[in-house]
């Protein structure tokens, strides 16, 4: 493998997509048990790789280098082969700080929980402390590695403003789960979930439904990788080419849900959407975990077409 990802469980990985769509070169996934990931490293047999879920803290003591940015997060989820040289980097700092940009996300002077431990969490951490908000607390199991239980941010701390789910629940095949109940929480401004695969975990959507705006992980994903590839190859990051990407993506996972209107408008609309899903008004639940409605009672099909371009 010369560029790729390894993680203990990949069923879920959009990351061979995003890259190929990046330029022009191979990207592999390939799974690890823990006990096989310094065995990897010591081989030293690629050249750039992406790390994931649960390994980017683990890799860390086995780097030659560790660039000042992950050092300061305390999680690498890029390692660069310098000729023998095992150099680690963090560009997941870099994909949230432009997901919560690309949202109009306000975080100074926020109180903001991060649900989860592991080293998504460490960058969220980095992020919101970058960004200025004014309490930030990690949630886990027990208080032994977080700031405050699940029960206690239930209890204590119902009127935080930014939740940041930077855990696995609810990610693609258990979409069903859900980290906490956001009902919980009477002031949320909005809610990040890192989880891109459903594109609307059960945390999204129960938070739009109660009216927060609330964001998958498939923009920050995108970010990250353009950003990793400019360290692959040592070139410039274009910028412009995230948004390419990313909307590249979204229309292939993205399922296209025409409901209400006339049978005959759906008829229409269904001739120039094909792969589309039609409903009479109510939508399936499950189906808006990576999909789109378009209300056919309230858009016009060419505004459907300019929507989608």
């Amino acid at each position: 493998m010369q560029y790729g990802l390894i993680g203990e469980k990949l069923g879920h990985s959009y990351s061979p997509e995003i890259h190929q769509k990046i330029g022009d070169y191979l990207y592999e996934l390939l799974e690890l048990p823990p006990e096989a990931v310094v065995p990897f490293l010591r081989e030293k047999n690629f050249k750039a790789i992406n790390v994931t879920i649960p390994y980017k803290e683990l890799v860390m003591p086995h780097l030659d280098e560790i660039t000042e940015r992950a050092e300061k997060i305390g999680a690498v989820n890029v390692i660069r082969n310098q000729n023998g040289h095992l150099l680690g980097d963090n560009t997941d700092f870099y994909g949230m700080t432009a997901l919560l940009e690309r949202m109009g996300v306000e975080v100074k002077g926020k109180r903001a929980l991060i649900l989860g431990t592991g080293g998504t969490s460490k960058t969220a951490l980095a992020v919101l402390e970058s960004l200025g908000a004014r309490e930030i607390l990690r949630v886990s199991r027990s208080r032994e590695r977080g700031d405050v239980t699940y029960e206690e941010a239930l209890r204590d701390h119902c009127s935080s403003e930014l939740l940041i789910n930077t855990t696995p629940v609810g990610m693609y095949p258990k979409e069903e789960n859900i980290p906490i109940d956001v009902g919980v929480f009477s002031n949320l401004a909005c809610v990040i979930d890192a989880v891109y695969n459903p594109l609307r975990t059960e945390l999204v959507l129960e938070s739009l439904e109660r009216g927060i705006p609330a964001f998958g992980g498939l923009y920050m994903l995108a970010a990250q990788a353009v950003k990793a590839s400019a360290l692959f190859f040592e070139k410039e990051l274009e910028e412009k080419s995230i948004e390419r990407v990313y909307r590249a993506v979204l229309r292939e996972k993205e399922i296209i849900i025409l409901a209400g209107g006339s049978e005959i408008k759906r008829r229409e609309a269904h001739k120039l959407f094909p792969n589309a899903v039609l409903s009479e008004k109510v939508v399936p639940h499950a189906l808006l975990r990576n999909g789109r409605v378009f209300d056919l009672d309230q858009w016009d099909i060419e505004d459907i077409q300019r929507e989608l371009s």
